[in-house]
């Protein structure tokens, strides 16, 4: 059966998606944060698109079994009656295939319950390894969370990028990946430009300053260690679970629905740890809008999405589409909720990140060119 997308183009339309769905979701939050309402759990929200991505992967494993199903009975249908192909009677083979598709219908809940037998309760060892990732990224959070205690604005943002080279790093030692000279350079680019692009106001600087209480060295070492563990974490585990989608036939639905299971548990956990008493006070739902929701949703996309992204293309990639949508969301930002004053800083990261994207793909268009023209003469 040949595929209704075409392959080249999958990494293009995920890497495009990924870009909409991050700025979607960074509008969102800007935008929320001007409605007077009663604050949601950010741990219960988590859960909750944990859950969701689930759901919405076994919907997609059923409509591929079903849409294999159907495929197969029609052709069926269609191989049988290739000598009785004339118009006449094309109305009565029809008929008979759509009985083939609605017997296949009633037997496709089935057809799901041994895949996913099949695939996560017979494979143990293959469901765990998602444990690994899916527990790295709740560290993750929580040492972000440290060193955003610990640390100032401008000194977290510039930190944190180093997650881009930790990745490209993780890349070469783990799935053995070739980086460029040029493409070192781009990526360090890359790095200093969205620190740039991030990098806080003046007025924010003055702001968060006057509030926060001088921190000592010894804490802004205990900052500085957990936001530089933040970055090797995220650069581990994405690299791991680009490696793990890349070798086996396991589909990236099923592995996310794996990835989902452990992100909701290691998430009830953290509910459980942190959030307990205001869960039980006000509720689990307690401060859900219709924003709230969205926010959900599209984080649940997003995970969907940033699988297909690391499928297709990788993690690298994918620091750069994110990148991108950085600069997206603050240009929108300031057109239309009028919450953001780009500055010198933005200006300089925002023509690093572009120079940087170009620079990274730039070497391989070249001598992509020079062979075709090599082959025509």
């Amino acid at each position: 059966m040949r595929p209704i997308i075409n392959p080249n183009n999958r990494k293009l339309i995920s890497l495009v998606a990924l870009i909409l769905q991050t700025t979607g979701i960074v509008l969102l939050l800007r935008y929320s944060r001007t409605w007077k309402a009663e604050p949601y759990i950010s741990s219960t929200a988590i859960v909750a698109s944990e859950f969701l991505k689930g759901f919405i992967c076994l919907i997609l494993v059923w409509s591929e079994l079903l849409h294999i199903e159907v495929f197969y009975d029609i052709q069926s249908v269609l191989n049988n009656k290739v000598t009785f192909l004339k118009s006449r009677q094309n109305k009565q083979i029809f008929v008979i295939a759509r009985s083939q598709v609605e017997q296949s219908d009633n037997c496709s809940f089935a057809r799901l319950a041994k895949k996913l037998n099949d695939e996560i309760y017979s494979k143990p060892v293959e469901t765990f390894k998602l444990a690994i990732p899916s527990g790295l990224y709740a560290i993750q959070n929580n040492l972000l969370f440290i060193a955003l205690s610990y640390l100032n604005a401008a000194t977290y943002q510039v930190t944190y990028q180093l997650k881009i080279l930790t990745t490209a790093l993780c890349c070469v030692f783990m799935l053995g990946k070739k980086i460029d000279k040029h493409q070192w350079v781009s990526l360090c680019m890359l790095a200093i430009g969205v620190a740039f692009v991030t990098w806080p106001s003046s007025d924010e600087v003055t702001k968060r300053a006057s509030t926060q209480i001088q921190k000592s060295w010894t804490q802004q070492f205990i900052g500085f260690g957990a936001v530089l563990s933040a970055t090797l974490t995220s650069g581990f585990a994405g690299v791991y679970f680009e490696k793990i989608l890349k070798t086996g036939p396991t589909s990236v639905w099923v592995r996310n629905i794996q990835l989902a299971i452990f992100g909701t548990i290691f998430g009830l956990v953290i509910v459980f740890l942190f959030d307990a008493r205001a869960v039980m006070d006000k509720g689990f739902f307690q401060g859900y809008s219709t924003v709230v929701w969205i926010v959900i949703f599209l984080q649940a996309i997003g995970g969907l999405i940033i699988a297909a992204v690391i499928k297709y293309a990788d993690n690298i990639i994918k620091g750069f589409a994110t990148s991108l949508s950085i600069i997206l969301s603050s240009v929108v930002s300031y057109f239309v909720l009028n919450d953001f004053t780009p500055s010198l800083f933005f200006f300089m990261g925002t023509i690093l990140v572009i120079t940087a994207t170009f620079l990274y793909g730039w070497e391989k268009k070249v001598k992509a060119t020079s062979s075709n023209e090599q082959v025509r003469i």
